[in-house]
Formats: C-alpha cells, structure tokens, sequence
C-alpha cells in the first residue's frame, strides 16, 4: 500500500498531489516503479480531457548556453495567471528551452518528439503532460525560437 516515506518520496519525484501518490501506490501495491507508470499513465490521461480548454495565460522561457553562441526562448501556455506565475511552470519552461538550444526543432511536432535532453527516456511530450497533471491545467508550447551565432 505504501507508508507515508514511500508517499513522499513519490510526490518529491513527481511534484504530483499527495492523494494521487497515495492512489497510485495502493492501486501498485506499494512498488514505487508501478507507481511511477501509473502516474504517467494517469498523466495522459489528463491531458487528453484538458486539451480543449482555452490557454489564455502562459509564460516565457530563456535559456543562453555558457559560451553565449546559443540562445533558446518558448512561450508555456497555460489557462491562468495563477498557474503562469508559479515557480514550478516557469522552471518548465527554463527547461524546455535549454532542451530546444541543445536539440533544435523546427517544428512543434519535433519539439514534443523529442527525447528530453535531461532524460533520453522520455519527451519533451511528456513532459508537457506531465505539466498538465501536476498543474491541473491545460497546457501547450506556443510560439518558441534557437538562435545561434554560428548560424547552426
């Protein structure tokens, strides 16, 4: 079922609401990997309902590589302002560009294809998914941009 460390330790890995940690870990019998598929699972899921709803909020993400011949920036939509000011999305949104400065993309749909610079096993998809669950809104990558000096 899960005690109260292993509920933590899940919420600290996904940022995911302690009553669904604890869900997923009843529902996986106390296995924390089961519980993580779980969770992903539940992720889609949620996305898939929330896709309709209106994004009328968002924010920017930037990112300059150290040597400063690299820059990216997105735009994170989200439905709110209270989601678009939250430390958690806006660092999504840091990462997301880092990514695109690290593997460009000239279209949307290779953006979310991609395997995540941070973590080969997923995609920028999932990610984006995984943004949606833990913020309860819908969310979308609108408008993103690499510039780079060397023209690469």
């Amino acid at each position: 079922m899960g005690n109260v460390n292993d509920v933590k330790s899940l919420r600290d890995k996904t940022g995911i609401s302690i009553m669904q940690c604890q869900k997923a870990l009843k529902d996986a019998g106390g296995d924390m990997e089961k519980a993580l598929i779980l969770l992903k699972k539940a992720g889609f899921d949620v996305a898939q309902k929330k896709q309709n709803r209106t994004l009328a909020a968002g924010a920017i993400g930037s990112y300059v590589h150290g040597t400063g011949d690299v820059g990216a920036m997105i735009e994170l939509l989200c439905e709110t302002d209270f989601v678009a000011k939250n430390e958690d999305f806006k660092k999504y949104a840091y990462n997301i560009a880092m990514h695109l400065a690290a593997s460009p993309a000239e279209t949307k749909e290779e953006l979310l294809a991609a395997p995540y610079i941070r973590d080969p096993q997923i995609t920028v998809g999932d990610i984006l998914a995984e943004i949606i669950q833990k913020f309860g809104e819908n969310s979308d990558i609108g408008r993103f941009g690499r510039f780079s000096s060397s023209g690469r």
